[in-house]
């Protein structure tokens, strides 16, 4: 687990930032996504099962950034933007935060090789997760938008007594 501090140590490096919502460049990751869920699968096809991994997982990632970009949040680190998907929104991140793992191990160490039901397995659990986020961005009302923009300012920039504050209200 993070210290308290890392989001906002992330923001004061503008690494991690409050935005304005743009439907555009949801839009535009939701491409992305889908583009690389295509791509691993067919990177799976030729036995390339490392690189489909790791496809898998960005496609995962990218949806996480659609739904960061639908609310007003610009986030540069991978950890940052897998928390806050937990923090902000409270969906769940074991699927993801897996998928993060397990594209390093095969990305970066020759020791760690992937099989096809293992590469099936993280291609599935990314179309569910996609979907997942998806069918979240098509539900937000503008006043939802709003409340998790505002939520994800306090989050970030560290206002440890709001934060407390609402706790207290809970």
């Amino acid at each position: 687990m993070k210290k308290p501090g890392f989001l906002a140590k992330l923001n004061k490096q503008k690494k991690l930032q409050i935005v304005e919502p743009s439907e555009e460049v949801c839009k535009a990751y939701l491409e992305k996504s889908d583009k690389s869920i295509k791509s691993s699968k067919a990177t799976s096809e030729i036995e390339s099962y490392e690189d489909s991994v790791a496809l898998a997982y960005y496609s995962m990632y990218y949806s996480l950034m659609a739904v960061l970009f639908k609310i007003g949040v610009k986030c540069e680190n991978h950890t940052a933007a897998i928390i806050l998907l937990k923090k902000i929104f409270g969906i769940g991140n074991d699927t993801i935060t897996k998928a993060k793992k397990e594209r390093v191990d095969k990305q970066y160490y020759v020791d760690f090789s992937a099989t096809k039901e293992d590469v099936d397995e993280t291609i599935n659990q990314a179309e569910e997760f996609n979907s997942q986020i998806l069918e979240f961005i098509e539900t937000l009302s503008q006043n939802e938008i709003k409340k998790y923009h505002e939520k994800a300012d306090i989050l970030i920039k560290g206002n440890s007594l709001i934060i407390k504050t609402e706790k207290a209200a809970e």
